[in-house]
């Protein structure tokens, strides 16, 4: 049987979702509650990849098993005592057979905080800004992303990616207060790295550090060393994973 499995972790104490030889990860905290109750050794498949420091409001992934030993609901509270303060466990369903984590999923959702005023209990989870931000071009620059497909410039340099064509359905600017915004991307898939880059050339934009004109060439015809800096993980989080589920 294939088993979906969604959940939500804080990234902080984490190199990332997936298993590292040295150092712990959510996959492998998750496959290590998940063999304590199903008393076997489980492997779990991530829809994605999230790297150090990155957190997730929402992650899917999936596992097989002979049917499990008890209701799904008995399954998600169990686990959810197993597992570490910072990574819970919301659902767990049944799927056809056929349905994967990570090439069923038909979107993804980031988001990317920031404040630009001095805040304690934002800095966790938000990056201060500095420097004043001018959000009307930099939403006027984001919404060229929903007409583009290649992300290269936006690539982490030496990545094992085989095409770097992403399509992006929404990308824009939100504000939550007179101080916090966030940046929402969808797309159906994405390259490593590519929401820290993408933000940190929109942040570029927003502080006039290069022009419309730049920011196109940099899109269309830029590598990664043309784009912004990569911004820090701790501000961004996986909102979402969509599918198709077939009930």
């Amino acid at each position: 049987m294939r088993y979906f499995i969604f959940f939500g972790y804080d990234g902080t104490n984490y190199h990332g979702w997936q298993i590292q030889p040295n150092a712990n990860s959510v996959q492998q905290e998750l496959q290590r509650a998940l063999s304590i109750l199903l008393r076997k050794e489980m492997e779990v498949v991530g829809a994605g990849r999230t790297d150090t420091g990155v957190h997730a409001r929402h992650m899917a992934a999936h596992f097989d098993t002979d049917r499990i030993p008890m209701e799904p609901d008995q399954l998600v509270y169990r686990l959810n005592r197993i597992l570490p303060r910072d990574i819970a466990v919301y659902e767990v369903r049944e799927v056809a057979p056929e349905m994967h984590a990570r090439f069923s999923a038909t979107s993804r959702t980031y988001h990317y905080y920031i404040h630009t005023r001095k805040d304690p209990f934002e800095r966790h989870y938000s990056l201060q800004m500095n420097y004043t931000l001018n959000f009307e071009k930099m939403n006027e620059a984001a919404q060229h992303f929903l007409h583009h497909e290649d992300y290269a410039a936006f690539c982490k340099a030496g990545g094992d990616n085989k095409t770097t064509i992403c399509h992006v359905t929404a990308a824009r600017w939100i504000q939550t207060s007179p101080t916090t915004w966030y940046f929402e991307i969808t797309a159906n898939r994405f390259l490593r790295n590519m929401v820290r880059a993408v933000v940190g050339t929109l942040i570029d934009v927003g502080r006039e550090k290069i022009t419309m004109e730049q920011f196109l060439d940099i899109l269309h015809n830029g590598s990664r060393s043309d784009a912004g800096e990569s911004m820090p993980g701790n501000a961004l989080f996986l909102e979402d994973v969509g599918y198709d589920f077939k009930d």
